[in-house]
């Protein structure tokens, strides 16, 4: 599938208010989003995410480097980037003294939908985002998970290409978190290409389809969720309970191929508990589950450690390869 967003050698710099040097927030940066992905651009607090999405947005100017989106750069045709993407900022905005649909329909305004059409939109978008019974409501008395999906309706306005989103999830309690993960995925499916930074690694195993992490303002990983744990966590746990003497299953398991160590936990008389470092595939996991069968061990217990997205992130941030 083709990338519908190319980063190409992004850097941007900021002059120090306390010293003359400069601080590099992104430093040439390379990424490419394909069509229809839902990208999750994660990196801790100062990592360079927010100021690459605003570069992304057209509203920073970049110091090196270029992006395309839809096939537009956002140097020398930032009009046309404006049309294809939805832009979501990390805060909301004052818009207090709106109600809900009066809100969505300056917006509309703004990108000059005729007030007949601006009607339907509307009460369409309030439905996707669930907000058709708060239609009549002053904004100021939406609750914070309600703004952001008030917000997300507008940044669908004129129906954008893609969508980036800076922190959607950010503030929000668990319910509204994954209400706004539900949402970002029914529009994946109605065919958005979605974009969007956090630090809640939570949403970005639930969801996404490709992952980025940035530190420093460097990419250190890219690719899908099994891809990066495949390259960062290529070593597997398993946990094995057997009856019997730990001495005579160590020497089974320890024999079997692919297995790199065993290590005796502490466990209930009568049983062996182990934990074994083991590399191969999913096929090499099953032969060593019916080896040790075909050993006559009496298994209780087989089972694999998830490799979490917690896990992957640590690893690649901190460049640790085990």
């Amino acid at each position: 599938m083709a990338a519908i967003i190319e980063i190409k050698d992004l850097t941007k710099q900021y002059r120090s208010t306390k010293s003359r040097a400069s601080i590099r927030a992104v430093d040439e940066l390379n990424l490419s989003v394909e069509e229809g992905a839902i990208f999750g651009f994660v990196g801790p607090n100062g990592a360079g995410k927010t100021s690459t999405i605003r570069i992304m947005a057209t509203l920073l100017e970049p110091t090196a480097g270029d992006i395309r989106v839809a096939g537009h750069s956002i140097r020398r045709q930032s009009a046309q980037v404006r049309q294809v993407i939805g832009y979501m900022p990390d805060f909301f905005g004052v818009y207090n003294d709106l109600i809900v649909w009066e809100y969505l329909d300056f917006f509309g305004a703004c990108y000059e939908i005729p007030p007949p059409e601006r009607k339907k939109l509307i009460d369409d978008l309030l439905e996707l985002v669930d907000l058709t019974h708060r239609r009549d409501d002053p904004v100021e008395g939406l609750s914070r998970g309600m703004k952001q999906r008030l917000s997300l309706a507008r940044t669908l306005i004129h129906d954008p290409q893609v969508l980036i989103l800076d922190e959607p999830a950010s503030g929000l309690d668990p319910r509204a978190r994954v209400e706004i993960r539900e949402l970002l995925v029914e529009l994946a499916h109605m065919g958005k290409t979605i974009f969007f930074s956090t630090h809640i690694l939570a949403d970005v195993a639930e969801i996404c389809t490709q992952v980025g992490i940035i530190e420093a303002g460097k990419l250190v990983a890219v690719g899908g969720l099994e891809e990066l744990q495949q390259v960062l966590m290529p070593n597997r746990k398993l946990q094995v309970v057997v009856l019997g003497e730990a001495a005579a299953v160590i020497t089974a398991v320890r024999a079997a191929q692919g297995v790199l160590s065993v290590q005796e936990l502490p466990g209930n008389e009568g049983r062996c508990r182990l934990e074994v470092t083991f590399t191969g595939s999913d096929q090499d996991v099953s032969a060593l589950l019916s080896a040790m069968i075909n050993q006559g061990l009496p298994i209780l217990h087989f089972s694999e450690d998830s490799r979490d997205m917690e896990e992957v992130f640590m690893r690649a941030t901190k460049g640790l390869v085990t």
